[in-house]
């Protein structure tokens, strides 16, 4: 036989582009067209309905960035169209076909109702199947103006990023408005040859099935009649029927198809833009469900839920319809699809607690697994954590971007830093916004890692990341793949249910130990340092009002605890700790709107916290410490004069003071406590730190060493650090001045100034106080840079196999060498509040409160000696997509602590996220909890959230080994439950018989409490 295969392939792409697509519409009318430009924000549907709108016609350009326009279409449907499938068709000036970032509208009737959205894979509303003919349609359509912010390809910055930058510039030409006639045969022909097409050209040359296809085709366009495609369209159906119908190999891959709709909480648009989003995407998705029974959406994000609730009520009352109908599944369990590496340890606890407490109280459905297809990278506290929280499984898709190795398993048990592990599956299909190409279908085979183990993998499909969510295009594609030769058997099922068959056909499935690292979006630890630091100073601050709230309540009569205030504050804390905003990837509106926000929470926890402390009543000046550890520390008095105190865990002392077994001395630029020497060269940075107390040096090379390097990655700029970033750089050893600032007993200060770069300035106090061996470095920036990294590194005189860091409700160890490639691409990691490096004998720790990117390596010296690096990342400036990132001022402190344990680092990492708070109070009452018992530390202290009255008390082992113990209250207790994270008991916890609550914890292992106090208390 003659080759045909370029003339039949090229006859069938010709006709189908330019014969078939152009006739699914057979017949149109237009709309009559008014528009309404809304001022300023959006408005309501009331306000714009009683706007004066003013003709509007086609081809006219309209929108400026971020700007509302309001269209009035009014028009008939012909007599004549009677019993046919009419819809309205609106093309709003789209540029190509992604639906998230650019034109969006949500069709109303007169009445307010929502009909549907549209966007350019969705430009139809439904109007009959059939029609009477003759029917009068008015619709409102809200269209959003939103700029493209992807143009170009994130090659260059751009002002349209922010409302106060973007200009007034119309974005868009308003294209299409018709009532028009869909030729439903012509449209099933069109998904019928979309379908072949794509399955033949992704078989391989050699394989029977693709020629059989390709033969089809050539015959059926012989059967197509160009002058009349509506009336042989059936025709042409009927001669490919035979290759649709055959059926899939008894051995074919099975794809679990999910319908989903990414919608990022804030991204390329601000969070006002996304509650519009919601509302426009869920309006199609419950539009769909009504036209295909067995369509099933799988939805994340409870925070998205809670706007429609409270914004679009009809559309509200449509999910809740869908839920109960078995269409609609609330899945992930989680306020929003949050980072998976810098919210704290208990922000994911409340991450899980308020979104699954979400789900259960709306639609009586309890989540069974953690979806979050698109973070970047997940800590190894996950599988606990989601475990905890009455999950299952755990769904992820991201880590399908590393730059350097391939994930080796699809379907696994993930296994988590205290031992707990989770079914976890990673889809083959390698997108969470899949629609059943024949590519898709082709990759997710062929990409499948666990063959001849299991024989399912899941996809979710539907347009996603700006929403817009599946169609019913690619609802017949489904279909058309449910059961076809050359093809994997497409079937579309909730996620439970794939889950459930994936377990039981692969239970003995592999093992990974440890955190999803992912080997790209490395600079996500460090984009927009100001929004990290809110969230940072959030998490704590958030800790200590509960903690005080809490013993005001049990203590001082009449104070109230505020429940609804705290629950209020927390989710603004847990959505901002979204995806794109936590990691600094959004759009310059939505940090400034992030940092706002920030203050405004700081605002009201402090005001919470100060009336938790008046309410024990005022008598005297005392100092507060929120921390789970004693501390003998130095504070300033209200006069600024100051004070060695020591305060007891979780508890409060008098300001009277006590000394300290050595005071700190001066001399020059050498800071020297009976602990630790410290000198300070005349560059600025360390000469020399030695630790007194074990007789060593602790730096091999100048310590505190502030590197400047270019940092350009390849692409996504905000997101990325390349590792050739280390390649050029500048050592900053110009110091404008290096002065004592501070000579006291109690501590002594010394001020380094700088000016480098582009204008930037930084002033450092490096600060040692009596009684403590730990160093810090209170920095302020004004930082003016461009396409720039700024890291500090100790060069320290260990050789330390590996790096301990801080993690959620723990640490995880990293190898400092690179013997792999899997440990050469962790050339930039996260942590939290800590990192240690440690031989056998010693170790050191630096400290931060607000940063998290580091990275740690180490070279052999010529006299033997190792020396380990840790290099904190302090400031980047990317470009895109907000410009401006981090540029201007930045406070922050972080800490060199010599002779450290892994215990002394946990105790210093709260120690300086949590400083002492002085006010006035009277009496001292007792900690609400203490702990007896060396690695048992307590996370958070709160009352229950179901107002009870119950105290709930979540402790960690923050060590790494084993640990025992016994809590006791500071209120008679009357009983203590073991609870999951939404406080439901499990067990009854061991009390003694002296009233405490004994305490035995695996490494790592988080436990809840439920304390019953006692009648009267």
């Amino acid at each position: 036989m003659h080759d045909e295969r370029r003339r039949i392939e090229e006859r069938v792409e010709r006709v189908h582009n330019q014969r078939i697509k152009p006739a699914i519409y057979s017949a149109t009318v237009p709309f009559e067209v008014e528009a309404w430009h809304a001022p300023g924000e959006p408005v309501s549907f009331e306000e714009a309905a009683a706007a004066r709108y003013t003709p509007f016609a086609m081809d006219t350009p309209w929108g400026p960035p971020w700007g509302t326009t309001w269209f009035r279409m009014r028009g008939r449907v012909p007599a004549e169209w009677a019993g046919r499938r009419v819809e309205a068709v609106i093309d709003l000036g789209f540029v190509g076909d992604w639906p998230g970032n650019q034109a969006e509208a949500l069709v109303h009737l007169p009445d307010g109702r929502p009909l549907k959205a549209v966007n350019p894979l969705n430009q139809y509303v439904p109007i009959g199947n059939p029609v009477s003919g003759g029917e009068e349609i008015d619709y409102l359509v809200e269209a959003a103006s939103n700029p493209d912010i992807l143009a170009n390809d994130f090659a260059a910055p751009t002002p349209l990023g922010d409302v106060l930058t973007a200009g007034d510039k119309p974005l868009y030409t308003f294209q299409r408005a018709d009532i028009a006639v869909l030729d439903e045969e012509v449209w099933h022909l069109d998904l019928d040859l979309q379908v072949l097409r794509e399955l033949m050209v992704h078989l391989g040359e050699h394989e029977p099935r693709r020629h059989e296809i390709m033969h089809a085709l050539d015959r059926a366009m012989d059967v197509l009649d160009l002058d009349d495609i509506s009336g042989s369209a059936t025709a042409v159906r009927e001669a490919l029927a035979p290759v649709l119908a055959r059926p899939a190999h008894a051995s074919a891959h099975t794809i679990s198809g999910v319908g989903h709709a990414h919608i990022d909480s804030a991204w390329l648009w601000p969070i006002r833009e996304t509650k519009r989003k919601t509302s426009r995407t869920f309006s199609n998705v419950t539009s769909l469900a009504d036209e295909y029974d067995d369509f099933i959406f799988a939805c994340s994000q409870a925070q998205q839920y809670e706007w429609v609730r409270d914004n679009y009520p009809h559309v509200w009352a449509r999910i809740q319809e869908s839920v109960k109908k078995g269409q609609w599944a609330p899945v992930g369990g989680m306020w929003v699809e949050a980072d998976g590496n810098l919210p704290g340890g208990e922000a994911i606890a409340r991450q899980l607690i308020h979104g699954k407490r979400f789900f259960i109280e709306h639609f009586g459905v309890e989540t069974k697994g953690v979806w979050l297809p698109d973070s970047f990278g997940y800590t190894a506290a996950y599988p606990q954590l989601a475990k905890l929280a009455g999950n299952d499984w755990f769904l992820t898709q991201k880590i399908s971007w590393n730059q350097t190795n391939k994930f080796p398993h699809h379907t696994f048990w993930w296994e988590g830093i205290d031992g707990t592990r989770i079914f976890t599956h990673f889809p083959p299909v390698d997108t969470y916004n899949a629609r059943f190409s024949g590519e898709e279908m082709d990759r997710a085979v062929r990409n499948y890692s666990e063959k001849g183990g299991g024989s399912r993998s899941l996809a979710p499909f539907g347009w996603g990341d700006g929403g817009g969510g599946p169609t019913r295009e690619i609802m017949e594609r489904a279909r058309r793949l449910a059961d076809l030769e050359g093809s994997p058997k497409v079937v579309v099922e909730h996620p439970d249910d794939f889950f459930a068959k994936a377990r039981e056909e692969y239970p003995d499935a592999p093992v990974w130990v440890g955190e999803l690292y992912l080997e790209l979006h490395r600079a996500t630890y460090t984009s927009q340092a100001r929004t990290k630091q809110g969230n940072r100073r959030s998490e704590h601050r958030l800790r200590e009002a509960e903690l005080w709230a809490t013993t005001a309540a049990l203590h001082a009569p009449g104070y109230s605890y505020p429940y609804e205030k705290l629950d209020r504050l927390w989710k603004t804390v847990l959505l901002h700790q979204f995806h794109d905003i936590l990691p600094g990837s959004s759009i310059a509106w939505v940090h400034r709107e992030a940092e706002t926000e920030y203050a405004r929470v700081a605002e009201e926890l402090e005001a919470l916290t100060a009336e938790a402390v008046a309410a024990l009543g005022a008598d005297g000046t005392r100092v507060f410490n929120t921390s789970p550890f004693d501390r003998a520390e130095v504070v300033r008095t209200p006069e600024g004069a100051p004070a060695y105190i020591d305060v007891p865990a979780s508890g409060s002392a008098p300001l009277t003071g006590a000394e300290p077994a050595q005071p700190v001395q001066v001399e020059g630029l050498v800071l020297d406590n009976g602990l630790v020497r410290v000198e300070v060269a005349q560059d600025g940075t360390l000469a020399s730190v030695r630790d007194l107390r074990a007789g060593r040096e602790v730096l091999a090379d100048k310590g505190n060493l502030l590197r400047l390097h270019t940092d350009l990655p390849n692409y996504w700029d905000a997101w990325d650090i390349d590792k050739h970033y280390r390649n050029r750089y500048t050592d900053l050893l110009d110091a404008d001045a290096v002065t004592v600032v501070e000579e006291d007993a109690l501590l002594g200060a010394i001020r380094v100034t700088r000016s480098f770069g582009k204008g930037s300035k930084l002033t450092q106090t490096i600060t040692l106080r009596a009684g403590s061996p730990r160093i810090d470095f209170e920095t302020e920036i004004d930082w003016h840079e461009a396409e720039k990294i700024l890291k500090a590194g100790f060069p320290v005189d260990i050789r330390a196999p590996h790096s301990s860091a801080e993690i959620q409700f723990g640490h995880i160890q990293r190898p400092t060498h690179t013997n792999t490639s899997w440990e050469a691409a962790r050339f930039e990691v996260s942590g939290h509040r800590w990192v240690h490096i440690a031989e056998p004998g010693y170790g050191v720790a630096v400290i931060n409160d607000s940063t998290y990117g580091h990275d740690v390596s180490r070279t052999v010296r010529e006299d033997g000696g190792t020396t380990t690096r840790v290099s904190l990342s302090l400031v980047r400036a990317p470009r895109v997509p907000d410009p401006e990132a981090d540029q201007g001022k930045h406070r922050f402190t972080y800490s060199l602590l010599p002779g450290a344990t892994i215990e002394d680092a946990v105790a210093e990492g709260y120690a300086l996220n949590l400083p002492l708070r002085v006010a006035d109070a009277a009496g001292a009452p007792e900690p609400v909890v203490s702990v007896a018992g060396d690695g048992v530390t307590v996370e958070a202290v709160k009352l229950a959230d179901d107002q009870s009255g119950d105290v709930v008390v979540r402790l960690y082992e923050s060590r790494g080994g084993r640990a025992s113990g016994v809590l006791r209250t500071g209120f008679p207790l009357a009983g203590a439950r073991v609870t999951d994270l939404l406080e439901r008991p499990l067990e009854d916890a061991d009390v003694t018989g002296d009233g405490g609550v004994a305490v035995a914890l695996r490494p790592f292992q988080v436990l809840t409490l439920r304390l019953q106090r006692a009648e009267g208390s």
